[in-house]
């Protein structure tokens, strides 16, 4: 089972930025992108940013290996891969 950190690295009125180390025998990093009116939409606030990330990679790694998920990128874009991320996203 793969580790996920995920650090707040910047704020701005609109988005959060996060650096997230995933790793067990090795690690990738990335970086990703959260608007704040799609944290909204996903969770109505009742899920921390960080929290969302984390779910958000737990659902990629279940679907491909930490290599394949893109170094940097908006959490919004998932669903372009995955058409059933927001639905699975907004169950937990």
């Amino acid at each position: 089972m793969e580790k996920i950190s995920v650090i707040r690295q910047e704020e701005t009125a609109s988005a959060w930025q996060f650096n997230v180390t995933v790793s067990n025998d090795s690690h990738t990093q990335h970086k990703v992108t959260l608007a704040k009116p799609y944290w909204q939409k996903l969770t109505k606030k009742q899920v921390t940013p960080e929290n969302l990330v984390k779910k958000s990679f737990e659902f990629l790694l279940v679907r491909e290996p930490k290599e394949s998920i893109l170094n940097s990128f908006d959490l919004s874009l998932i669903a372009a891969y995955f058409p059933e991320y927001e639905t699975e996203i907004k169950k937990q």
